[in-house]
C-alpha cells in the first residue's frame, strides 16, 4: 500500500516525521511538499527519506520506504501545489489514500488561495460538488452540514436537501469504510432545544425535521432533530454511531473537548480516501519539541484501515 502525505505548514512537517517514526513498517509513504523543512524534521526524528525526481520513481520504492517529492511547475504556494499532486496520485491509482497536515488558510488566502480550506479544494479537484467534512477516530464521530462560513450565514444555509445529503453520504461511509452495517445517526437542531416546536426558531420545523422524516422513510436509522447536547451525550454513551451537526463549532467544540489529539478530519463523498489532522498549524510550537503527533498518527492509521478495507472489497 502507498500513502501520499502532504505535511502542510507550521508544525506539520514535525508531527508528520514523528508519526511516521511511530508507524514504521506500515507501508510505503510518499511525502509531497517543500523539501528543506521535510528533510530537516525527518533528520531530527531519525526518519530516513528517499528523494524522488518525479512520481515515476514511486513504484520503485521499497514497500516500507518513505519517499520525498517536491511539487514543481506551479505558481501556487507549495502547500497547495502539494495537495494537487497528492490528489492526482490517488486518482491515478499510484497511491491508495492521502493524508494531509495542517494549512494556514489566512496566509494562503493572502497569496491568492481561493478556497476556505482543504475540503473545498478537494471537492474541486475530485469534481465533487458537495464533499462532507466529518471527524472520527476517538469516542465521537461528527459530520457537518455547514463548514467554514460565518455564523450569521448558517441559518440560511440549512436546507432540507443539504441535511439529507450529509446524512446519506455519512451513512454510506460508515457502512462501506467502517463496517457499521446499520448506522444510528443523530441529527442536531440548529436552535436551543431543537427549536422547542417552533418557539425558539423554526428551522427544525421547516428544514431539519422534514429531512429527518424523509430519511427515515428511506429506511435509515435517523434520530432528530434533537438538541445538540442530547445528541452528543447519546454518541458518547454509545447510543449513536455519528452526530450530524448544523455548523462548525456545534460539532467541533464537543469533539475536541473529548477527542482532541486522536480525532481525524475525514472527507466523505470523494472518489479517494482522504484523512487529516484535527488541528491547525500551531506556529508557536514550531521547533519547541512540544508538538503532539497523536492526530497525525490517527490520521495515518484511519487512512490505512479504510484503504485496506476498500482493497478487500474490490478483490472480493
Amino acid at each position: 500500500m502507498t500513502l501520499v502525505v502532504t505535511p502542510g505548514m507550521g508544525i506539520g512537517p514535525e508531527i508528520t516525521a514523528q508519526a511516521l517514526v511511530e508507524s514504521r513498517g506500515a507501508g510505503r509513504v510518499v511525502l509531497v511538499g517543500e523539501s528543506a523543512p521535510i528533510r530537516t524534521t525527518a533528520a531530527a526524528s531519525g526518519l530516513s527519506v528517499v528523494e524522488l525526481d518525479s512520481p515515476a520513481g514511486i513504484p520503485a520504492l521499497a514497500h516500507d520506504a518513505v519517499g520525498l517529492l517536491a511539487p514543481s511547475g506551479s505558481d501556487e504556494p507549495t502547500p497547495v501545489a502539494a495537495i494537487r499532486v497528492a490528489v492526482q496520485l490517488c486518482l491515478s491509482g499510484v497511491a491508495e489514500a492521502m493524508v494531509t497536515g495542517p494549512i494556514h488558510k489566512g496566509r494562503l488566502a493572502a497569496k491568492g488561495f481561493a478556497h476556505r480550506g482543504h475540503t473545498e479544494l478537494l471537492g474541486e479537484l475530485c469534481e465533487v460538488r458537495h464533499p462532507v467534512m466529518a471527524f472520527a477516530g476517538g469516542q465521537l464521530r461528527v459530520a457537518l452540514v455547514t463548514t467554514h462560513i460565518p455564523l450569521a450565514d448558517v441559518p440560511d444555509a440549512i436546507r432540507s436537501d443539504r441535511v439529507c445529503h450529509v446524512v446519506r453520504v455519512a451513512g454510506q461511509a460508515l457502512r462501506d469504510d467502517l463496517g457499521i452495517s446499520a448506522p444510528r445517526i443523530g441529527v442536531c437542531g440548529l436552535n436551543p432545544h431543537a427549536g422547542e416546536g417552533g418557539l425558539l426558531g423554526d428551522t427544525e420545523v421547516r428544514e431539519i425535521g422534514p429531512a429527518c422524516a424523509a430519511l427515515r422513510t428511506d429506511g435509515l436509522d435517523v434520530r432528530g432533530p434533537m438538541s445538540a447536547e442530547t445528541a452528543f451525550m447519546d454518541m458518547h454513551a454509545g447510543r449513536l454511531d455519528l452526530v450530524v451537526a448544523m455548523y462548525h463549532d456545534q460539532g467541533l467544540v464537543p469533539l475536541k473537548l473529548i477527542d482532541f489529539g486522536r480525532s481525524v478530519n475525514w472527507t466523505l463523498g470523494l472518489p479517494i480516501v482522504r484523512t487529516s489532522v484535527d488541528h491547525g498549524t500551531a506556529d508557536d510550537l514550531v521547533g519547541t519539541g512540544r508538538a503532539n503527533p497523536g492526530s497525525m498518527v490517527a490520521a495515518l492509521d484511519l487512512a490505512r484501515r479504510i484503504a485496506t478495507r476498500r482493497q478487500r472489497v474490490e478483490n472480493g
